[in-house]
């Protein structure tokens, strides 16, 4: 009779160790699981920012290549203007050497007329100019030759009307590339600005409009 309690205690000692084990081993088991989840947390983490990054990146690659695709629409049209504004200037150019090529020529048979005494109109008798007369002649011519360089001056470099000018300006134009100070009457030359012709102060001396 007293070996039995003492069986009833090694078997209850036998439950309690086998139920401690198995506590253990469940805890340890426990323990796995949880560090086997924090790592997938890990991992699930890393692999969204990761996804998030790349999907960062594609679209700032997209922002860039449309900024550049706009960038080269817009130096085409900037191209395609300087053609534009090129071809206008050259015939802008070609104009203008026309034009100066014309005054030049004026300017060469206004040359060539002075050198040449004018004709008598036809049937009339030929009377001699009175000196008042060939003074008033010769400051039209000198008038006439002004007028003439101040078109080829402007129109060579584009000069539009009402642009000042100086004796300066036109002398490299003008016979013997001076400019007549005054008029063979005594009186005064008034160049005035391109597109206005110039003047002398003597009444009579002054180019037909």
């Amino acid at each position: 009779m007293k070996v039995l309690p003492w069986l009833c205690v090694v078997g209850l000692l036998a439950g309690l160790g086998w139920v401690y084990s198995a506590s253990q081993k469940k805890d340890a088991a426990l323990a796995a699981l949880r560090a086997e989840h924090q790592q997938l947390q890990q991992e699930r983490a890393a692999l969204e920012e990761a996804a998030q990054a790349r999907t960062e990146a594609e679209n700032n690659e997209l922002l860039r290549l449309r900024k550049d695709h706009e960038e080269l629409l817009r130096l085409r049209n900037e191209v395609r203007q300087l053609r534009a504004d090129k071809d206008q200037l050259g015939a802008q150019v070609r104009s203008a050497q026309a034009q100066a090529q014309g005054a030049q020529e004026q300017l060469q048979a206004l040359r060539t007329s002075a050198a040449q005494p004018a004709p008598p109109a036809p049937g009339a008798p030929a009377a001699p100019a009175t000196p008042e007369q060939q003074q008033a002649q010769l400051c039209i011519h000198n008038l006439r030759l002004i007028h003439a360089a101040k078109q080829q001056w402007a129109q060579q470099r584009q000069k539009p009307s009402g642009t000042l000018i100086t004796p300066a300006d036109i002398a490299p134009l003008l016979p013997n590339q001076t400019v007549p100070s005054s008029c063979p009457a005594g009186g005064v030359y008034t160049l005035n600005p391109i597109g206005v012709p110039p003047i002398c102060n003597i009444p009579g001396h002054s180019l037909a409009k």
